[in-house]
């Protein structure tokens, strides 16, 4: 009878032990959502890099061009960040989509920061595209090229190659070397 009494004590004394060295670690947070932003959101955004060139991606995870682009975009922002480049995604998953969206990006652990887009009824999502572009329908990805003035100098539907993305890069930042198609 000692001997399971002495049994039971220990273990509890154990439990007890791991509850309370767990309860007094440092719990390390879970990364934050993106912001959701409209089209007014999307604007201040674009004026808020005004002085530096701007690249803005949407995308989304059911996209398969995205999810390939994605890990080079994170790439070309490290580098061309001390250049003076400012790279900024824009998520369109739905609302449903929102698990995958936060698994997509603790896996690529982007460089620059990511907004999700208002999920709006078709015909306010098409007004969404068309004051970004009045020719962009919402092809998945879709980048923008804003100078340091915050003015729209070039964009590419569908994923591009990198040699296209730093001839854009290069003449985005003032160098003139190669052409960026888009642009």
């Amino acid at each position: 009878m000692r001997m399971r009494i002495g049994v039971a004590a220990l273990l509890l004394g154990t439990v007890a032990a791991i509850g309370f060295s767990a309860a007094g670690a440092p719990q390390t947070q879970a990364p934050r959502d993106p912001r959701i932003i409209d089209m007014q959101g999307y604007q201040k955004l674009v004026r808020q890099y005004r002085g530096k060139p701007l690249l803005v991606n949407f995308w989304a995870t059911w996209c398969e061009p995205c999810r390939d682009e994605y890990p080079m975009l994170n790439e070309l922002a490290k580098e061309y960040a001390p250049k003076g480049l400012r790279v900024v995604g824009v998520d369109s998953d739905q609302d449903g989509d929102l698990i995958l969206m936060r698994r997509f990006i603790a896996r690529y652990k982007p460089v620059f920061p990511n907004y999700r887009r208002k999920p709006e009824k078709p015909e306010q999502e098409v007004e969404f595209n068309q004051a970004v572009l009045p020719e962009w329908r919402g092809q998945l990805p879709a980048t923008f090229l804003y100078d340091k003035d915050g003015r729209l100098i070039g964009h590419f539907f569908g994923a591009q190659s990198r040699e296209t993305y730093e001839a854009t890069i290069h003449q985005l930042l003032g160098s003139g070397s190669g052409s960026g198609g888009a642009p």
